[in-house]
């Protein structure tokens, strides 16, 4: 016997390589049977958990009686004659017992390169079938959370037509961005899952074709059977996959959409914001221009009293006299109001026109 190991990119294979009874002596195939090989198997450190068990068998054998019904499941056979009628496999895609699926390869004139390379063929379909199917779990994994994601974005969505205001629209986008995030996570963690479960599936359409089955009567091939099989998982998991992908679409309008109506609102609320500055600067510009009228007024007037006591005070001190003058304080305080004015009004316009400047 002989024990190959081979290493995949997530899954690894053991191969025993062993003869089998004459089916002449026995009158049935697979034997020995597999319960005594599955002890042997279940010592061998293993990488991760069971996923694929074969037992297959390759016999010489031309005869058309032979006993299949008694080693498989009458309802659920499946045999194809193949390489051109040189052979033939039959399976029924059930465990046994011992948890290994049975096949038959009866070989009515293949080489040895040709039954080597159909023995192959047909280890590969059954592996790869299982692998595909792997999508199926996660794809019910995920179709309660699409639904429920479904249903939230429906109601956001209507009440995107009922409710208005900066608050509600915040609200409802923190609801579809936290929808979205739990849509992609299980989208991210499900792709390569999906990916693998489509590459697996096409590899077994290739190899169903590199055979070349044709039909026994009376029986599906091993095609018709994987189709009606197969095809339901693989539909599930490509349904889900569009289910996340126009999902994603949706939520990302919606989301653009309360993103639209809620920049619109704080642009408004820009808007009325700067209204009330501009208004409140104007009234501050008319406060300043009065304040500033005002205190042209009291510089003036303090001005124009300081000219006047100083009038006087040359006048009552004789000192106009002594120049050959006479000072008036009434006259020069008279004189004094309109050139004081007219000082302290181009004084504070040149100070107002200088902040202007720097501003």
């Amino acid at each position: 016997a002989t024990l190959r190991f081979e290493s995949h990119a997530e899954f690894s294979t053991y191969t025993w390589d062993m003869p089998s009874a004459e089916v002449a002596a026995t009158g049935l195939p697979f034997q020995p049977a597999a319960v005594a090989l599955a002890g042997t198997l279940g010592q061998i450190p293993q990488p991760g958990p069971l996923l694929v068990a074969v037992d297959l068998h390759l016999v010489t054998d031309t005869a058309e009686d032979f006993q299949l019904d008694s080693v498989f499941d009458r309802a659920s056979l499946a045999r194809s004659d193949v390489n051109d009628g040189l052979a033939e496999i039959a399976t029924d895609f059930k465990p046994d017992p011992s948890g290994f699926v049975r096949i038959l390869v009866r070989d009515r004139g293949l080489g040895e390169e040709a039954a080597g390379a159909l023995v192959q063929r047909v280890l590969e379909i059954e592996t790869y079938r299982l692998l595909a199917l792997l999508g199926l779990p996660e794809a019910q994994r995920l179709a309660p959370a699409i639904a429920r994601i479904e249903t939230q974005l429906a109601r956001v969505t209507r009440a995107m037509l009922e409710t208005q205001g900066l608050a509600a629209n915040s609200q409802m986008l923190d609801e579809l961005v936290v929808l979205s995030a739990e849509l992609e996570a299980g989208a991210t963690a499900s792709l390569f899952r999906f990916g693998a479960s489509r590459a697996y599936h096409e590899i077994v359409r290739l190899r169903l074709a590199t055979v070349r089955e044709h039909a026994v009567p009376g029986f599906p091939t091993w095609q018709q059977y994987l189709d009606r099989r197969m095809a339901p998982a693989m539909r599930t998991c490509a349904t889900v996959e569009e289910r996340q992908a126009h999902l994603s679409a949706k939520l990302a309008r919606a989301a653009d959409l309360l993103r639209t109506r809620v920049d619109v609102e704080m642009e408004q609320q820009n808007r009325d914001l700067l209204a009330s500055m501009n208004d409140r600067t104007r009234l501050q510009l008319r406060l300043q221009r009065t304040v500033e009228g005002l205190s042209v007024a009291a510089i003036s007037y303090y001005v124009a009293s300081l000219v006047h006591l100083v009038a006087e005070g040359i006048h009552e001190g004789g000192l106009d006299a002594r120049f050959g003058l006479h000072l008036e304080p009434g006259v020069a305080t008279a004189i004094a109001v309109p050139l004081s004015v007219l000082f302290v009004w181009f004084m504070v316009r040149r100070i107002r026109r200088a902040h202007g400047d720097h501003d």
